[in-house]
């Protein structure tokens, strides 16, 4: 390593350093402010933090103790970051769409500032940001005290032109604030909504070009930047691979169908195509090198070698901002143009400090800039990478180059990244290796300096569009057909928890970071032990021990899945909801949490009935986590289904029948009368005899199925003690009007019901008239769409539930926020 961190690379001892006295810790302190806030529930007053900061340092100050000042400023670092952090997050939560507004037509007006793209049921998405008085003709009632949202996230549904009729709109849009699903892991679509300043989204009624808005520098940069795409699209739109050339080009991703995204992910290159410090640093690079050549060829007497390094530091800035103001600015974008020019101004000054600093002095830059950095995953991804190569590479950049540089930092980055991807609820392919190895030098070396020089040329000399086009979509062919060819390779995805892929990574940066052959031998054959004895020999795998039963129902929205197990067996009932290349309940909510659960292999997968919003996805669930045991309530339909995708399965009918799950009871009922639709709901009744606990899991039975169940049900010899059962419902068919019959509610008067439901969803459930009935009982009320995943626990003192809301992020859970509201809502239904 070069150098101390602390003391900038110096050997001097820190007291006598000056001015470098604490800047690394100081730092340090801060940066772990503005990341510590988002891990808080409730938002601290900015006020109030200043306000300690400052009282902090006086106390610095007057303290005579070394250690005790100290401390005292490095907790004001701290502090300091937080507040920053509060103060920004306060800003945006300031802005918030009244629960009047919701579902009611308004009137706005501002100017487009995204790149509209094709979404699904044909439909054109685009962000919309709003003018001052944007609203003012909408407001029956006063405007609300709070700010209203300057930035929507808008979808054009229906029977509407390609592109919309100008770039400054007033629009009639309905909206919704910002809501999601709540789970234990996977991907918030509430986090990526509040991180981008979207403070409500909706749909577009009618749109009309409005010139008399006023457009400001920002609405016309966006203006310019649709203008560029126009002119990509005329120039290269008949293109091959023009999605690729565009993204790759101008950050414009509309284009990309549902097939490019499933070969990116299958290989792992989707950062190829998303504009971020690859791209950037491709043209620092270029740009660099360029411009040394043509300064080194000026006399020292005419540019001095200190006004040289400032000349060649401004070309650069300059060449990378204009690249990055093409590709849209986008969040990536703007972040590898901070950390380049922190690490340009570094070499312009000529600092000799270690990389280390660098980058801490780079991500200090990049969250004062942007505070709300830390929910990106993009952020600790790029920071992570750029902290393992610095850790396999600094001191010995002479020693490696080429291809096995390159070999060299594509293993420590597909080891080092490993953990942090599981955290994150991905995995790694293992093409993604090979991919990586193929792609990343074939883009830096050969794609982007042709498609840059090649729009350049196309620019000045536009007869040459045809020759250019057929150059770029050849070297893009060779791309994309290598890609298409490891993706559909069929390469296994290890299956590793984090403990074990921290231990992997920690072992194969030592091998790379310690050049001793000897040591190196050692841990080779370390990790082919390792490996030997993980399973990687397809040794079977087990689920992760749960002493006590656990019943997880998962927030999927307008649908159903939920997770049973006990001991190391595991049951799914139903997939929850699914449209095709648009949302799968499977992939974004339901594998990442099993994986994060540990579990790695299902024993029953129940599959309530056909319809999409309880068997959404079942196909990409059977394919990656086969169930040993499947049933279904239309089984002949769910197989042939199946059989439809490649996947001849047999699917057993839910006949009434007893299984056992662990010390778990579980009884299977279906109609004898309803054999497809709503009414063929296989449902489920999970007993723990041990802790006099059971669940209801009802499907979408509707009242004709709940009296013929209830005939059934009150036959079973354990209904002799209810008083002393504690029972949970699962409200039948999401707590819709045409189910919970009176005589059902009463018969089994739940301790809980539950319901499945999206927010502000379309059918309303649950019905007003059914959660009276419920309240009437006396019976504990939840909505997922309020209180997102809701965990069930048995415990010595018996049934414990947790609600995924109540310990939610400041930003979701918060007071006057979309759930809070909901929760008052279906509160004040059951009155």
């Amino acid at each position: 390593m070069s150098g101390d961190f602390f003391s900038g690379g110096s050997n001097r001892p820190l007291s006598r350093n000056p001015r470098g006295f604490m800047v690394g810790p100081l730092l340090i302190a801060f940066c772990c402010g503005v990341i510590l806030l988002y891990r808080l529930s409730v938002l601290p007053a900015w006020q109030w933090l200043f306000a300690a900061m400052a009282g902090c340092s006086v106390l610095a100050l007057l303290l005579p103790q070394r250690w005790g000042r100290t401390a005292f400023i490095l907790f004001a670092a701290l502090l300091a970051g937080t507040a920053w952090a509060s103060w920004h997050s306060s800003q945006r939560l300031h802005e918030r769409l009244p629960a009047a507004w919701e579902k009611v037509p308004l009137e706005v007006s501002g100017y487009v500032c995204s790149l509209p793209a094709r979404g699904s049921f044909d439909s054109l998405k685009f962000d919309f940001c709003l003018v001052e008085n944007a609203y003012q003709h909408n407001a029956q009632a006063p405007l609300p005290a709070h700010a209203l949202p300057s930035r929507l996230r808008l979808a054009w549904y229906g029977d509407h032109p390609d592109q919309l009729p100008g770039h400054t709109l007033t629009i009639t849009v309905v909206l919704k604030r910002p809501h999601g699903g709540l789970n234990l892991t996977g991907f918030r679509y509430e986090d990526w909504l509040f991180r981008h300043g979207y403070r409500a989204t909706g749909s577009v009624r009618t749109v009309v070009s409005d010139a008399s808005i006023e457009c400001g520098l920002h609405c016309r940069y966006r203006y310019q930047h649709r203008r560029l795409l126009d002119w990509v699209t005329a120039k290269f739109g008949e293109a091959r691979h023009f999605p690729l050339l565009a993204s790759l080009l101008i950050g414009y991703r509309g284009a990309m169908t549902p097939a490019h995204w499933d070969t990116l992910k299958a290989t792992g290159t989707i950062h190829l195509v998303a504009i971020s410090g690859l791209h950037l640093g491709l043209v620092a690079l270029g740009i660099g090198g360029v411009a040394r050549r043509c300064a080194v060829r000026v006399p020292e007497s005419i540019l001095s070698e200190r006004a040289r390094r400032r000349l060649m530091f401004g070309v650069v800035m300059i060449g990378c901002l204009a690249y990055a103001l093409m590709s849209g600015f986008t969040v990536p974008t703007r972040r590898a143009l901070l950390m380049i020019a922190v690490l340009g101004w570094a070499l312009l000054q000529g600092w000799h400090i270690s990389p280390w600093r660098s980058l801490l002095l780079a991500l200090t830059v990049v969250l004062i800039a942007d505070p709300f950095s830390p929910l990106d995953a993009g952020f600790w991804l790029s920071f992570c990478a750029v902290a393992v190569l610095i850790l396999v590479f600094s001191g010995r950049l002479g020693m490696v180059q080429g291809v096995l540089a390159l070999v060299l930092a594509q293993t420590a980055m597909f080891a080092g990244l490993w953990p942090g991807l599981l955290l994150m609820g991905q995995n790694q392919p293992l093409a993604g290796f090979v991919a990586n190895l193929f792609a990343i030098p074939w883009v830096s070396m050969v794609v982007m300096p042709l498609l840059l020089c090649g729009a350049l040329l196309v620019a000045l000399v536009p007869a040459s569009s045809v020759w250019v086009t057929l150059l770029l979509d050849t070297v893009l062919g060779v791309l994309w057909q290598g890609l298409q060819w490891l993706g559909g390779w069929g390469s296994p995805t290890i299956q590793l928890g984090v403990a074990a892929a921290i231990g992997l990574a920690a072992v194969v940066l030592l091998a790379l970071w310690y050049p001793q052959r000897g040591f190196r031998l050692t841990l080779v054959l370390s990790l082919g032990l390792w490996s030997m004895s993980h399973g990687w020999l397809q040794v079977p795998v087990g689920n992760r021990l749960v002493p006590l039963p656990q019943v997880i129902v998962w927030d999927v929205g307008q649908g159903l899945s939920v997770l049973v197990r006990h001991q190391q067996q595991a049951l799914l009932y139903d997939t929850g909801p699914a449209i095709p290349g648009v949302f799968s309940a499977v992939e974004s909510v339901i594998l990442p949490n099993l994986r994060a659960l540990g579990v790695q292999r299902l024993d029953t997968l129940v599959v309530s009935h056909a319809d999409g919003d309880h068997s959404g996805g079942l196909e990409q669930l059977v394919t990656e986590l086969p169930p040993a045991r499947l049933i279904g309530g239309e089984a002949a339909e769910t197989a042939d289904r199946l059989a439809q995708a490649g996947l001849v399965r047999n699917v057993t009918d839910c006949g009434r029948q007893t299984l056992m799950l662990g010390r778990l009871e579980l009884n299977f009922w279906r109609s004898d009368r309803a054999k497809e639709g709503n009414g063929a709901s296989c449902v489920l009744r999970i007993r723990d005899p041990d802790s006099a606990t059971e669940w209801l899991l009802t499907g979408d039975i509707t009242v004709r199925e709940e009296a013929e169940y209830l005939s059934y049900f009150n036959d079973q010899p354990v209904q002799k003690a209810r008083n002393a059962i504690t029972r949970v419902l699962l409200a039948p068919h999401h707590g819709s009007k045409s189910s919970s019959s009176d005589a059902l509610v009463q018969a089994l008067s739940p301790d809980t019901v539950i319901y499945t439901a999206g927010y502000r969803h379309r059918y309303g459930h649950p019905h007003p008239q059914v959660t009276r009935r419920y309240q009437l009982e006396g019976s504990h009320q939840i909505n997922t769409a309020c209180a997102g995943a809701v965990v069930m626990a048995v415990k010595s003192a018996g049934l414990v539930i947790r609600q995924m809301q109540q310990n939610a992020p400041f930003w979701i859970s918060g007071p006057g926020l979309a759930r809070a509201q909901c929760l008052e809502r279906l509160h004040n239904i059951t009155q």
